[in-house]
């Protein structure tokens, strides 16, 4: 399914669990919101042309762009405001992720054995 943004489009092609990956083609100066994933990291993939992915940086004006080209990819963490922007006509994938800490456990007690 294809869907219309002011930017270009967008097709989901798989979203499942804790993965999602969208192709996205975006038009010479198209641009997505400035927003943030709660929990899910974000890497931009370019299949063809040129994206700017801009991240502002916690606690300071400083912003880091990254101007990425054919076959080079970048990674946005979860909670950082991010936006991206074609220098060219673009095609790219998105790709969604949730990590899952290895020592997701928190103890209240610790196990023994009784007498």
């Amino acid at each position: 399914m294809k869907y219309n943004k002011i930017w270009g489009t967008t097709s989901p092609i798989f979203c499942l669990n804790n993965v999602e990956v969208h192709r996205i083609e975006i038009n010479t100066g198209g641009y997505c919101s400035k927003h943030i994933h709660k929990h899910k990291y974000n890497m931009f993939f370019v299949e063809s042309g040129k994206l700017e992915v801009k991240q502002w940086q916690a606690d300071s004006e400083l912003i880091d762009r990254t101007i990425l080209s054919t076959g080079e990819q970048t990674i946005v963490s979860p909670g950082v405001p991010h936006q991206f922007h074609a220098l060219e006509n673009t095609i790219a994938y998105e790709l969604y992720w949730v990590s899952l800490e290895g020592e997701d456990i928190i103890r209240e007690t610790h196990g023994g054995i009784t007498p």
